[in-house]
């Protein structure tokens, strides 16, 4: 983690001696070497199923031997007629999408606070919520998801060129924040890179690195040159660049162009926990043991020969031309009077690898904190306490995420909040945005029922709406109670007639 005043210090100290690109071509190394940024391209790796177990060859083994001299030397030695096969079990992947499933499989609940009994909020709210769409539960599965697998992961927001408000995860291998000095949390640089193709005089394509430099008020642009030096990118038109334009048109010809900042860095970050480490990193050595296991009996059992022949006095042929003539012949021909000839049966003892297999398996549940649905136990219908203690080790994870999830959703409903603002005139407040994470769990629903209908009167109905294992999203089902209450209402009057004193489609009972 770098901070800003780091990043300050390092500038001054370098004043006349280096350039921008000399401080580019610095910061990146330093990022290079980080152990911890390297640990999330492991993360990555393992979730997409690039174990380590991959580079394993099974036809290749040491042996330990003596030279001419009678010292003991180490060789290795290679069995082209062993099997070399590589079972991978992704347990890491099964735990991060348990996880992130567990978190945000219903979509969040976003509401504004006051919005029952004030018309502007609620009119505030219905443009907050119809940004929690489709997209927007997609993507809050993989942010999750890649912060979990790396400890950290980047959500951006931009404004397309037809002036509306998006967002996109960016990798955060690709991401070098700089941080207050003082509490390490707000960011006020970052610097993202990737590399680019370029085609060169010739036709021929060559790999770029791209760098843009993000402040709380612009973005600057720089691409590698020929000899490895960041200059600024002059396929940009405007360099450095605002965050966005605000484009008037007339007649729908553009008449004006405004440039405009979001005073923050529009980057928002997800911790995966406090130390912003990978899920992997509890795991990745049972996770390797179960992988290495399991190949190694696999080959064993593709490589076993079931009967080992013993042969005497049985000379002046080789082994295979002798295997020919068992086959063909069901015999041989023994010269030697003293010789002899039997079979061996060879058999492999399975019962201890697969209980060693069990027990990591149990110990990457547990240590991985996630819940084995493949447990017998599962096979008694547990409900209630019994079900709540087998999510306990998940919800432990889970809430370390759930925390910074709540810090980063106050973020981005802040971007939200300022387009609104910006785009319709207005002066809404973001920290009236209240998100609440619905836990997808298995529970016994008719128990859940119950307690919600008993809560009834004592518990605002948006809250119990929240909690009710049918309902995904609570806005719209506050809409199609709203709907519902209206259409009864009008049949009841167009049935019985209206109330006294009433105009028909008055809410009055």
């Amino acid at each position: 983690m770098i901070t800003s005043m780091e990043l300050l210090k390092k500038r001054i100290a370098i004043e006349g001696k280096l350039n921008i690109s000399d401080i580019i071509k610095s910061i990146l190394k330093d990022a290079g070497d980080d152990v911890k940024r390297q640990y999330m391209s492991i993360g990555q790796d393992y979730y997409e199923n690039r174990h380590d177990i991959l580079k394993e060859d099974f036809t290749k083994k040491w042996i330990y031997d003596e030279d001419e001299k009678g010292n003991e030397k180490k060789v290795l030695v290679t069995n082209e007629n062993k099997s070399n096969h590589k079972t991978l079990h992704n347990f890491h992947r099964l735990l991060i999408d348990q996880k992130a499933s567990f978190i945000a499989g219903k979509t969040p609940s976003v509401t504004v606070k006051g919005s029952s009994d004030n018309s502007e909020l609620k009119e505030f709210e219905d443009k907050i919520t119809k940004y929690v769409d489709e997209r927007f539960a997609d993507t809050q599965i993989d942010w999750l998801v890649g912060a979990s697998n790396k400890g950290v992961e980047f959500l951006h927001l931009y404004i397309d060129p037809k002036g509306m408000l998006k967002y996109t995860i960016i990798p955060a291998q690709e991401v070098i924040a700089f941080y207050d000095a003082q509490y390490q949390e707000s960011i006020e640089a970052l610097i993202r890179f990737y590399s680019i193709s370029i085609v060169q005089s010739g036709g021929k394509n060559t790999e770029r690195k791209r760098v843009e430099w993000w402040t709380a008020e612009d973005v600057t642009y720089y691409v590698e040159d020929d000899n490895g030096n960041f200059i600024l990118d002059s396929s940009v038109e405007y360099n450095p660049a605002p965050h966005f334009w605000n484009i008037h048109y007339l007649n729908s010809i553009q008449v004006e162009r405004q440039p405009h900042s979001w005073g923050k860095v529009p980057f928002v970050e997800l911790r995966n926990n406090s130390t912003s480490s990978s899920d992997l990193e509890m795991i990745k050595g049972l996770q390797d043991a179960y992988n290495l296991i399991s190949s190694t009996s696999t080959n064993n059992q593709i490589d076993l020969v079931e009967l080992y022949w013993m042969i005497q006095g049985y000379g002046g042929e080789t082994a295979k031309a002798i295997n020919s003539k068992l086959q063909m012949n069901k015999a041989v021909s023994i010269t030697d009077p003293n010789g002899k000839i039997s079979a061996q049966q060879v058999t492999l003892s399975v019962e201890e690898r697969l209980s060693w297999l069990k027990m990591l398996r149990r110990d990457i549940y547990h240590i991985g904190m996630g819940m084995d649905v493949d447990d017998e136990s599962f096979g008694t219908a547990p409900s209630g306490v019994s079900l709540d203690f087998k999510y306990e080790l998940l919800e432990q994870k889970a809430n370390k995420l759930i925390r910074k999830y709540m810090t980063a959703q106050s973020e981005f409903w802040w971007f939200v909040t300022q387009f609104i603002n910006q785009s319709e005139k207005k002066q809404y407040d973001s920290s009236l945005v209240k998100c609440t994470v619905n836990k997808s769990k298995h529970t016994n629903e008719l128990d859940t029922i119950r307690g919600i209908m008993e809560s009834r009167g004592l518990v605002p109905d948006k809250i119990l709406l929240e909690k009710h294992p049918y309902v995904d999203d609570v806005n719209e089902a506050l809409k199609e109670l709203d709907a519902q209450k209206a259409n009864e209402i009008q049949r009841m009057q167009s049935t019985f007639g209206s109330p006294p004193n009433t105009h028909p489609g008055d809410d009055e009972d």
